[in-house]
């Protein structure tokens, strides 16, 4: 499996599970909107008054889970930020793309947008017998 083809495959999700670790240690998981870039960077827009947004700006730590339709799926462990100036104007364009509504987000108080960067990744693909499982470091 090449980074386009990962690539390709991840950029057609449209949702994901983001997992994040509470004050005291807790795990949490929510469903968000992604959009992803070709460097394999997650995307999210969230609100500030969220869980996930409290335990990622103390906690970057994040494991997020993409891939909803058969057996193909993608988990992805990383560090997460929240981008600013140019950068954040860059990565909104990505995200904007894929969610041609989230441009309304923009109004919202308190949103804010999470950039994940991987430092794992497995792809599985239960669909083909055997298996096809991958994992890559970054």
């Amino acid at each position: 499996m090449t980074r386009k083809e990962l690539y390709g495959f991840m950029s057609q999700q449209k949702l994901a599970v983001v997992g994040s670790i509470s004050v005291d240690g807790s795990p949490q998981s929510a469903l968000v909107g992604i959009a992803v870039t070709d460097a394999l960077e997650i995307i999210f827009d969230t609100l500030s008054s969220s869980r996930k947004y409290a335990n990622l700006t103390r906690d970057p730590r994040a494991s997020i889970v993409l891939g909803w339709l058969g057996e193909v799926t993608v988990q992805v462990e990383g560090t997460a930020y929240l981008p600013e100036g140019a950068e954040l104007a860059r990565y909104k364009q990505v995200y904007f793309a894929a969610w041609t509504d989230g441009r309304e987000h923009e109004k919202w108080p308190g949103i804010a947008y999470f950039v994940i960067r991987p430092n794992w990744l497995r792809y599985s693909d239960f669909d083909q017998r055997p298996p096809q499982i991958e994992e890559f470091r970054f």
